[in-house]
């Protein structure tokens, strides 16, 4: 069967149900989280979290108050800790000047808001893309390796890295914030499932559909 982009993410909700993506009870968690999953495992990323809300409960000013030795032994688990822990304290410094008033902030780079974030030590285009998303709600399309994957299973070629995919799709009107956030969700869920190994995807309810882009 021949789906757009919408109709895959229709599918795949009514198969999975809602993702509850991103799994996080502020802000503040997600923006941590975004930071801790770069270039490891939810597993490594999740005994940094814990270590993170055991410490400072994701309060962004306990945050901002850890020594840079403090900050790196609770990001340790998560691999990279001195690159990891300059992103999370260049980050909260940066949403401190604005009071972490996230709606103002988007409304204060009204075009440019993604470059504004990728000039921040440690967020790339992906987590830009995730904060963009889940911290200032303007759904944007988060072309991780789950989604290169997916889509690559469905018929789209040439997917050999973040950019390959970014530029190529990016939401339209009908994608809202909350839409966004569950798609993402929902095709990392499917990877964790049905991509280890590639050869389980042949047993997925997605097996035989093509995918448009349009």
């Amino acid at each position: 069967m021949e789906l757009t982009v919408l109709q895959l993410y229709q599918k795949m909700r009514q198969n999975m149900g809602p993702s509850g993506w991103w799994p996080a009870e502020s802000k503040e968690e997600i923006i941590v989280g975004a930071v801790l999953i770069q270039n490891t495992n939810w597993q490594n990323a999740d005994r940094a979290r814990l270590l993170f809300e055991e410490k400072t409960s994701f309060n962004p000013q306990k945050i901002l108050s850890l020594s840079d030795q403090e900050l790196q032994e609770l990001v340790r688990p998560a691999g990279f800790y001195r690159n990891k822990s300059k992103a999370i304290k260049t980050i909260f410094s940066w949403l401190a000047q604005y009071d972490f008033d996230y709606p103002a902030l988007a409304k204060r780079y009204p075009t440019n808001f993604r470059q504004e974030l990728l000039k921040l030590h440690g967020v790339g285009q992906e987590t830009a893309d995730v904060l963009l998303t889940y911290i200032f709600e303007i759904p944007t399309f988060i072309s991780d390796k789950y989604a290169r994957t997916l889509f690559t299973l469905l018929g789209i070629k040439d997917l050999t890295n973040y950019n390959s995919l970014a530029k190529r799709y990016q939401y339209d009107d009908r994608f809202t914030a909350s839409i966004a956030k569950d798609f993402h969700g929902l095709i990392d869920e499917f990877g964790k499932i049905y991509f280890h190994p590639l050869s389980k995807f042949n047993d997925s309810f997605l097996a035989g559909d093509r995918l448009i882009l349009s």
